[in-house]
């Protein structure tokens, strides 16, 4: 908050109890006060809730984790040029070798041209195609936004529903997050946390998320409590099958990432603790669950208002560390409250 956040929100929930904080404010123009209830835009924690959609597919015996996609989801083939079969697996796992769609969007300092228009999950797949993709990238790790495009592709494909239909009736409701949309915010909603971006020294309130609606990699609006409600259904097992969960917690690869979950150390297990990490330019947002379920914590951050990576490239650093402290914070935090139990 020192150093001109906005805002930061942060609850953390274990067997004995609740805690939930908000710091800052809603907005900078009436600067009225957060809430710990208030919403924001959490960035890829959006891949965990998509991830579970892919696994109720896999739990259904609608695809197998195994299986390749490529004559599945219209367009791959011809929009992504992939250089073989390309499996659920990989895509989930960031294993596919696919090109970042983001790195294919126009490279102009003045980002508002490209947030005002909605970035589809087909016309995701057809930016990314203009990019390289050879074999050699196959099987290693490279996160790609555009893995989880596909997998919304997926999901609606097989579902006959529209993506953002199936979310709300496969993951958000199920799970009691009422609280969580992949919807076009109302910029006059009540509890809602403004994100802010410098341009050419000039604040930009962002907060409008025309580009990312209805985003299977990073499209979701959430809360604090509803990001700790998801983890906590998916660690208790209440969100997929025991054995889609095991998979989930698996990384195929060197790298700490599972099925939509990054993977961080406990200090009071053996098992791992898993996370939904998410970086947009003007929010950061980490949840993090115990392996058990049992303990969650959640914190967004509105984060200072920053010039855009292509007019100041050492403000992603910082963006990265701001998401890196957070992580610290939340992972301290339980380490302090799972010992105290013991």
């Amino acid at each position: 908050m020192d150093e001109g956040a906005p805002s930061a929100v942060v609850q953390i929930h274990w067997p004995e109890g609740e805690w939930s904080r908000a710091y800052g404010v809603r907005d900078l123009e009436t600067r009225t006060a957060a809430q710990p209830t208030d919403r924001a835009e959490v960035a890829s924690v959006t891949k965990t809730m998509t991830a579970v959609a892919v696994l109720k597919l896999v739990d259904d015996h609608l695809i197998g984790l195994d299986e390749p996609v490529n004559d599945v989801i219209p367009g791959f083939t011809s929009s992504l040029k992939p250089p073989g079969p390309i499996t659920v697996r990989q895509l989930l796992s960031h294993t596919s070798g696919m090109p970042e769609v983001n790195d294919a969007l126009p490279k102009d300092i003045d980002f508002r041209p490209v947030l005002s228009q909605t970035l589809t999950m087909e016309r995701g797949l057809q930016l990314a195609g203009t990019l390289p993709w050879t074999n050699d990238d196959v099987g290693s790790f490279k996160y790609s936004n555009t893995n989880y495009l596909a997998l919304g592709l997926l999901i609606q494909t097989l579902l006959h529903k529209p993506f953002v239909q199936v979310m709300q009736e496969e993951v958000f409701d199920p799970l009691g997050l009422k609280n969580t949309s992949l919807n076009q915010v109302d910029l006059h909603e009540a509890g809602l946390l403004h994100g802010y971006v410098a341009l050419r020294g000039e604040r930009i309130d962002t907060t409008n998320n025309t580009f990312s609606v209805g985003n299977p990699a990073g499209g979701a609006i959430s809360t604090m409590e509803d990001l700790n409600l998801l983890m906590a259904a998916i660690f208790q097992g209440r969100a997929v099958s025991a054995t889609s969960l095991r998979e989930m917690k698996t990384s195929p690869s060197f790298r700490p990432y599972g099925l939509g979950v990054w993977e961080h150390g406990d200090g009071c297990s053996k098992e791992s603790r898993h996370e939904g990490k998410g970086s947009f330019d003007d929010y950061q947002t980490v949840a993090v669950s115990s392996g058990d379920g049992k303990y969650q914590a959640a914190m967004t951050v509105t984060t200072p208002p920053m010039p855009s990576e292509l007019e100041d490239p050492s403000t992603q650093e910082k963006r990265d560390y701001l998401n890196g402290r957070i992580e610290s914070a939340l992972n301290e935090t339980l380490d302090r409250l799972c010992s105290a139990a013991k």
